[in-house]
């Protein structure tokens, strides 16, 4: 992906502000993992008034359980989830500020609107591809909830990490717009 913007977490207003619908991404650095167990946990802490077990502001957030690592890797399979299953819990991290999200599939209306008026952005991972997206995936550690198995929270280490922006900060959506550009 020689023509891909390159960014490294954290992520700031001007970083999210810069992408557009349909851009070729590559992450390097932290991101985290996190999937619906671990985002319910999470807007727990936040309603009791409890401090989270990761900074929030200016990170991406990974939905994904990897599987098991094999010998010389750190994670196993790590592909993403699917990503309405977060839409409950996305606005409130966003408005905490959360940048980015790493899944498939569409979000819901509230969290578009989030993303919009607090500067975040949705990015798809590629399905079904998880021992490929592993291979970017260069160190793994548990930071929070390791009753939840592969829905813990991890800290990963990753390198041209390759993600696609579906929803950016102006409110396009990839989504919709490959659908209006395929009707008949």
């Amino acid at each position: 992906m020689s023509d891909a913007i390159r960014l490294t977490p954290p992520l700031s207003d001007e970083d999210v502000e810069g992408l557009q619908a349909g851009d070729r991404v590559l992450i390097s650095g932290t991101i985290y993992t996190g999937r619906d167990a671990a985002h319910k946990r999470l807007i727990d802490l936040i309603h009791s008034g409890e401090p989270l077990p990761i900074e929030i502001k200016g990170q991406i957030i990974y939905y994904v359980g990897p599987s098991p690592a094999k010998p010389g890797m750190a994670v196993g399979a790590a592909g993403p989830t699917t990503s309405y299953r977060m839409d409950a819990y996305a606005p409130e991290l966003i408005r905490l500020g959360l940048k980015g999200m790493i899944g498939k599939g569409a979000r819901g209306q509230a969290v578009k609107n989030a993303m919009v008026k607090h500067k975040a952005i949705y990015f798809a991972a590629i399905g079904g591809a998880g021992a490929l997206m592993a291979q970017a995936i260069k160190k793994a550690e548990l930071v929070a909830y390791e009753d939840l198995g592969p829905e813990a929270i991890r800290r990963l280490e990753v390198e041209e990490f390759p993600v696609i922006v579906v929803n950016d900060v102006q409110g396009n959506d990839l989504y919709e717009e490959g659908i209006k550009e395929y009707a008949i």
